[in-house]
Protein backbone atom coordinates (compact mmCIF):
# COMPACT_ATOMS: atom_id res chain seq x y z
CA UNK A 1 0.00 0.00 0.00
CA UNK A 2 2.71 2.46 1.07
CA UNK A 3 4.85 1.50 -1.95
CA UNK A 4 1.88 2.14 -4.26
CA UNK A 5 1.42 5.61 -2.78
CA UNK A 6 5.12 6.40 -3.24
CA UNK A 7 4.96 5.25 -6.88
CA UNK A 8 1.89 7.41 -7.42
CA UNK A 9 3.72 10.60 -6.44
CA UNK A 10 7.21 9.54 -7.56
CA UNK A 11 6.66 7.18 -10.49
CA UNK A 12 9.62 5.10 -11.63
CA UNK A 13 10.90 5.67 -15.14
CA UNK A 14 12.83 3.47 -17.54
CA UNK A 15 16.59 3.99 -17.41
CA UNK A 16 16.74 3.56 -21.18
CA UNK A 17 13.99 5.84 -22.50
CA UNK A 18 12.58 7.69 -19.45
CA UNK A 19 9.05 6.40 -20.04
CA UNK A 20 7.01 5.46 -16.96
CA UNK A 21 7.52 1.87 -15.86
CA UNK A 22 4.50 -0.38 -15.55
CA UNK A 23 3.83 -2.26 -12.31
CA UNK A 24 5.52 -5.44 -13.54
CA UNK A 25 8.54 -3.65 -15.04
CA UNK A 26 11.83 -3.03 -13.24
CA UNK A 27 14.57 -0.53 -14.16
CA UNK A 28 14.26 -1.10 -17.94
CA UNK A 29 10.90 -1.14 -19.71
CA UNK A 30 9.76 -4.05 -21.86
CA UNK A 31 10.16 -2.04 -25.08
CA UNK A 32 13.79 -1.15 -24.29
CA UNK A 33 14.57 -4.73 -23.30
CA UNK A 34 13.26 -5.79 -26.69
CA UNK A 35 15.09 -3.04 -28.58
CA UNK A 36 18.55 -3.11 -26.99
CA UNK A 37 21.12 -4.27 -29.58
CA UNK A 38 22.47 -7.62 -28.39
CA UNK A 39 25.89 -8.70 -29.67
CA UNK A 40 25.31 -12.45 -29.23
CA UNK A 41 29.08 -12.75 -28.71
CA UNK A 42 28.47 -15.70 -26.41
CA UNK A 43 27.42 -17.76 -29.43
CA UNK A 44 30.82 -17.46 -31.15
CA UNK A 45 34.23 -18.09 -29.58
CA UNK A 46 36.04 -15.94 -32.16
CA UNK A 47 33.66 -12.99 -32.00
CA UNK A 48 34.60 -9.37 -32.65
CA UNK A 49 35.43 -8.71 -28.99
CA UNK A 50 37.84 -11.65 -28.97
CA UNK A 51 39.38 -10.41 -32.24
CA UNK A 52 39.82 -6.97 -30.66
CA UNK A 53 42.51 -8.41 -28.42
CA UNK A 54 43.97 -10.97 -30.82
CA UNK A 55 47.72 -10.43 -31.11
CA UNK A 56 47.69 -7.93 -28.25
CA UNK A 57 47.12 -10.11 -25.18
CA UNK A 58 46.34 -13.81 -24.74
CA UNK A 59 42.70 -14.12 -23.69
CA UNK A 60 40.74 -17.30 -23.10
CA UNK A 61 37.44 -15.57 -23.83
CA UNK A 62 36.21 -12.07 -24.62
CA UNK A 63 32.65 -10.82 -25.11
CA UNK A 64 30.33 -7.89 -24.62
CA UNK A 65 26.63 -8.06 -23.91
CA UNK A 66 25.32 -5.07 -25.91
CA UNK A 67 26.35 -2.77 -28.74
CA UNK A 68 27.00 0.84 -27.72
CA UNK A 69 25.79 3.46 -30.22
CA UNK A 70 25.87 7.20 -29.70
CA UNK A 71 22.44 8.51 -28.64
CA UNK A 72 21.15 4.95 -28.37
CA UNK A 73 19.45 3.09 -25.52
CA UNK A 74 22.70 1.52 -24.32
CA UNK A 75 24.47 4.88 -24.11
CA UNK A 76 21.59 6.13 -21.94
CA UNK A 77 21.80 3.06 -19.71
CA UNK A 78 25.57 3.35 -19.26
CA UNK A 79 25.31 7.10 -18.62
CA UNK A 80 22.68 6.59 -15.92
CA UNK A 81 24.74 3.81 -14.37
CA UNK A 82 28.03 5.67 -14.49
CA UNK A 83 27.04 9.23 -13.63
CA UNK A 84 23.54 9.16 -12.12
CA UNK A 85 24.05 6.55 -9.42
CA UNK A 86 21.67 4.00 -10.94
CA UNK A 87 23.69 0.95 -9.91
CA UNK A 88 20.62 -1.24 -10.32
CA UNK A 89 21.25 -1.07 -14.08
CA UNK A 90 24.47 -3.02 -13.61
CA UNK A 91 22.61 -5.57 -11.50
CA UNK A 92 19.93 -6.11 -14.14
CA UNK A 93 22.47 -6.44 -16.97
CA UNK A 94 24.67 -8.76 -14.92
CA UNK A 95 21.79 -11.08 -14.04
CA UNK A 96 20.70 -11.09 -17.66
CA UNK A 97 24.14 -11.75 -19.19
CA UNK A 98 25.19 -14.33 -16.62
CA UNK A 99 22.54 -16.71 -17.95
CA UNK A 100 24.29 -16.63 -21.34
CA UNK A 101 27.79 -16.85 -19.86
CA UNK A 102 26.89 -19.97 -17.88
CA UNK A 103 26.68 -21.84 -21.19
CA UNK A 104 30.25 -21.00 -22.25
CA UNK A 105 32.56 -23.93 -21.60
CA UNK A 106 35.75 -21.87 -21.44
CA UNK A 107 34.34 -19.80 -18.58
CA UNK A 108 33.67 -22.82 -16.40
CA UNK A 109 37.25 -22.56 -15.12
CA UNK A 110 36.92 -18.95 -13.90
CA UNK A 111 38.37 -18.56 -10.40
CA UNK A 112 37.60 -14.92 -9.61
CA UNK A 113 35.86 -11.87 -11.11
CA UNK A 114 37.89 -8.65 -11.12
CA UNK A 115 36.62 -5.16 -12.09
CA UNK A 116 38.63 -2.54 -13.93
CA UNK A 117 39.42 -0.35 -10.91
CA UNK A 118 38.91 3.34 -10.32
CA UNK A 119 41.63 5.42 -8.73
CA UNK A 120 40.82 5.99 -5.05
CA UNK A 121 40.32 9.72 -5.73
CA UNK A 122 37.83 9.00 -8.53
CA UNK A 123 36.10 6.44 -6.29
CA UNK A 124 35.66 9.11 -3.60
CA UNK A 125 34.33 11.59 -6.16
CA UNK A 126 31.83 9.21 -7.75
CA UNK A 127 31.08 7.19 -4.63
CA UNK A 128 31.10 3.81 -6.41
CA UNK A 129 32.70 1.86 -9.23
CA UNK A 130 30.14 1.62 -12.04
CA UNK A 131 31.00 -2.03 -12.76
CA UNK A 132 30.64 -3.27 -9.17
CA UNK A 133 26.92 -4.06 -9.35
CA UNK A 134 27.43 -5.82 -12.70
CA UNK A 135 30.28 -7.86 -11.23
CA UNK A 136 28.39 -8.80 -8.08
CA UNK A 137 25.43 -9.98 -10.16
CA UNK A 138 27.74 -12.14 -12.27
CA UNK A 139 29.33 -13.43 -9.07
CA UNK A 140 26.00 -14.53 -7.60
CA UNK A 141 24.74 -16.25 -10.74
CA UNK A 142 28.04 -17.85 -11.79
CA UNK A 143 28.94 -18.75 -8.19
CA UNK A 144 32.39 -17.20 -8.56
CA UNK A 145 34.00 -14.80 -6.05
CA UNK A 146 34.30 -11.07 -6.76
CA UNK A 147 37.57 -9.38 -5.75
CA UNK A 148 38.33 -5.68 -6.18
CA UNK A 149 41.61 -5.74 -4.23
CA UNK A 150 44.02 -7.53 -6.58
CA UNK A 151 44.06 -5.00 -9.44
CA UNK A 152 44.64 -1.33 -8.65
CA UNK A 153 44.86 1.95 -10.54
CA UNK A 154 47.93 3.97 -9.57
CA UNK A 155 47.31 7.12 -11.57
CA UNK A 156 44.32 9.43 -11.46
CA UNK A 157 43.08 10.26 -14.94
CA UNK A 158 40.30 12.32 -16.47
CA UNK A 159 37.09 10.73 -17.74
CA UNK A 160 37.92 8.52 -20.74
CA UNK A 161 34.86 9.65 -22.70
CA UNK A 162 36.24 13.21 -22.88
CA UNK A 163 39.63 12.16 -24.24
CA UNK A 164 40.83 11.78 -27.79
CA UNK A 165 41.91 8.34 -29.05
CA UNK A 166 45.57 9.34 -28.55
CA UNK A 167 44.83 10.58 -25.05
CA UNK A 168 43.16 7.30 -24.14
CA UNK A 169 46.21 5.20 -25.04
CA UNK A 170 49.12 7.47 -24.08
CA UNK A 171 51.00 6.12 -21.06
CA UNK A 172 48.19 3.75 -20.13
CA UNK A 173 50.55 0.80 -19.56
CA UNK A 174 51.81 2.50 -16.37
CA UNK A 175 48.39 3.13 -14.85
CA UNK A 176 47.57 -0.32 -13.42
CA UNK A 177 49.37 -2.73 -11.12
CA UNK A 178 48.56 -5.80 -9.03
CA UNK A 179 48.84 -6.93 -5.41
CA UNK A 180 48.88 -10.70 -5.09
CA UNK A 181 50.08 -13.61 -3.01
CA UNK A 182 50.98 -17.19 -3.87
CA UNK A 183 47.33 -18.22 -3.53
CA UNK A 184 46.57 -16.11 -6.63
CA UNK A 185 49.00 -18.07 -8.82
CA UNK A 186 47.61 -20.14 -11.71
CA UNK A 187 44.15 -18.57 -11.54
CA UNK A 188 41.75 -17.76 -14.35
CA UNK A 189 40.64 -14.13 -13.90
CA UNK A 190 37.45 -12.73 -15.43
CA UNK A 191 38.14 -9.04 -16.03
CA UNK A 192 35.01 -6.88 -16.36
CA UNK A 193 34.32 -3.32 -17.51
CA UNK A 194 31.45 -1.19 -18.79
CA UNK A 195 32.32 -0.44 -22.45
CA UNK A 196 34.99 -1.75 -24.82
CA UNK A 197 36.19 1.12 -27.03
CA UNK A 198 39.83 0.94 -28.13
CA UNK A 199 40.49 -1.93 -25.73
CA UNK A 200 43.60 -0.16 -24.38
CA UNK A 201 42.37 0.00 -20.77
CA UNK A 202 41.48 -3.69 -20.73
CA UNK A 203 44.79 -4.55 -22.38
CA UNK A 204 46.70 -2.61 -19.72
CA UNK A 205 44.72 -4.29 -16.92
CA UNK A 206 45.35 -7.69 -18.47
CA UNK A 207 49.08 -7.06 -18.73
CA UNK A 208 49.13 -6.16 -15.04
CA UNK A 209 47.24 -9.34 -14.12
CA UNK A 210 49.59 -11.41 -16.27
CA UNK A 211 52.38 -10.49 -13.87
CA UNK A 212 50.81 -13.12 -11.63
CA UNK A 213 52.50 -16.48 -12.36
CA UNK A 214 50.26 -18.80 -14.34
CA UNK A 215 47.47 -16.24 -14.73
CA UNK A 216 44.86 -16.65 -17.48
CA UNK A 217 42.56 -13.82 -18.57
CA UNK A 218 39.00 -13.64 -19.88
CA UNK A 219 37.15 -10.39 -20.53
CA UNK A 220 33.44 -9.59 -20.26
CA UNK A 221 31.89 -6.15 -20.67
CA UNK A 222 28.41 -4.70 -20.60
CA UNK A 223 28.81 -3.10 -24.01
CA UNK A 224 31.09 -2.65 -27.02
CA UNK A 225 31.29 0.49 -29.10
CA UNK A 226 30.16 -0.05 -32.68
CA UNK A 227 30.56 2.56 -35.39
Amino acid sequence: MFKSIINLFFPKVCSGCNSFLLTNENVICTVCRHDVPLTNHHLSLENEAFKKFYGRIPVVHASAQLYFHKKGIVQQLIHNLKYKGHEEIGTILGEWYAEDLKEIQSLQSIDVIIPVPLHRRKLRERGYNQVTSFGLALSRTLSKPYDDTILRRNIYSKTQSKKTLLGRTEGIETIFDVSFTEKDHDKHFLLIDDVITTGSTLEACSRALLKIPGAKISIVCMAMAQS
